[in-house]
């Protein structure tokens, strides 16, 4: 899913530059600082490489790189502008995770604040807690200090709303619901005395409906990015507006530590993308710095928490990376192409990795 913001031949030399077949991709630069991203939010990466080449410390640099992404839109999916939920409104989930103190900032369903990641530390630096969540985490996020309320809409996501009005709300995410009409209210169905007990037979039968209608390109997509900076220490960082059409209060995998990323100083890190609701039941990226302290290279501890999901959802569409502490990285993914983006001191500038399904 490359990001619709760039140009097709600026992602082509990249991409086909560092073109890697199979279902991981791979690096051994064996140095740092660097920093590693999911897609090609190229100036996303150079943000963040300018802020950690300068010293900023890892976790700074993250906030740098997923800044940029959120003021560029990048693919519509994270900042402001993008992904409507059924209400037509667009929220933000992020989360900042310090692998030296293993502290985590995160917020989720956040309204009328557009600076995320900002928020997420501004979590970590002035408070005990791990993750505030919806109007109270606007509110936090104001009272420290950040710009809103803001209406986060756009005209291109409420016409993207406006569209999906149209062909009857659909697809959406519901299940096991009669509408009232085609956009709901929903009520259950057992409730309406239709179809009772064929969830629960379903779900004993290890049935599992197919989610490919509900995500695809360009409506489930995350900045997930890794900075290890001149002193060795790792930070991680997510950015999102989740997914197009969710209902209202729905958080994903993006601000949940272990999922949408994972860091921890004396291993690596771990950065996710794809189909939260799925991917956040498994915490892959969790296993894959678990997997790396257990001594697995970088590539198969990546390959190991996607194979962990597809054997259940075969369908899901996903990918991580994984970074070791020493800078190996590598990729894997199932359902799609996926794509990350690298900056080391080995390269002039971002560098474009493949990894096909």
């Amino acid at each position: 899913m490359a990001p619709g913001n760039l140009s097709f031949s600026l992602v082509f030399f990249f991409t086909l530059f560092s073109l890697v077949t199979g279902h991981e991709g791979g690096g051994d630069s064996g140095k740092y600082p660097i920093v590693v991203s999911t897609w090609p939010f190229l100036e996303a990466v150079r943000a963040a490489w300018e802020a950690v080449d300068k010293g900023f410390n890892a976790v700074d640099a993250v906030v740098e790189g997923c800044s940029a992404c959120e003021e560029l839109r990048c693919d519509g999916t994270v900042g402001p502008g993008g992904s409507p939920d059924e209400n037509g409104e667009t929220t933000i989930d992020a989360l900042l995770m310090n692998g030296a103190t293993m502290e985590v900032g995160a917020v989720a369903a956040m309204r009328y604040v557009k600076d995320g990641i900002k928020a997420a530390r501004l979590v970590m630096q002035h408070t005990k807690h791990t993750m505030l969540v919806g109007d109270r985490a606007s509110a936090f996020a104001i009272s420290m200090g950040l710009p809103g309320p803001t209406n986060l809409s756009s005209s291109e996501s409420m016409e993207k709303w406006t569209r999906w009005k149209e062909n009857h709300c659909q697809p959406n995410f519901w299940k096991n619901v009669a509408p009232v009409d085609s956009c709901g209210p929903y009520q259950p169905k057992d409730n309406m005395g239709l179809n009772k007990g064929i969830c629960s037979e379903a779900n004993s039968m290890g049935i599992i409906e197919s989610r490919t209608s509900l995500v695809g390109p360009h409506n489930h997509d995350t900045i997930s990015m890794v900075v290890i900076d001149k002193m060795g220490h790792v930070a991680v960082g997510t950015s999102t507006n989740g997914a197009t059409f969710k209902i209202p209060g729905r958080v994903g995998d993006g601000p949940i530590a272990g999922s949408s990323a994972y860091a921890d100083d004396e291993v690596g890190a771990c950065g996710a993308t794809g189909d939260g609701d799925i991917m956040m039941r498994f915490l892959p990226c969790y296993q894959v710095v678990e997997s790396m302290r257990q001594g697995m290279e970088p590539k198969l501890a990546a390959k190991d928490a996607i194979a962990r999901i597809a054997r259940k959802y075969p369908d899901f569409m996903g990918a991580v990376f994984a970074i070791s502490k020493n800078g190996v990285h590598a990729g894997a993914c199932h359902g799609w192409t996926f794509q990350y983006s690298v900056r080391s001191p080995d390269t002039d500038d971002v560098k474009v990795f493949m990894v096909l399904p």
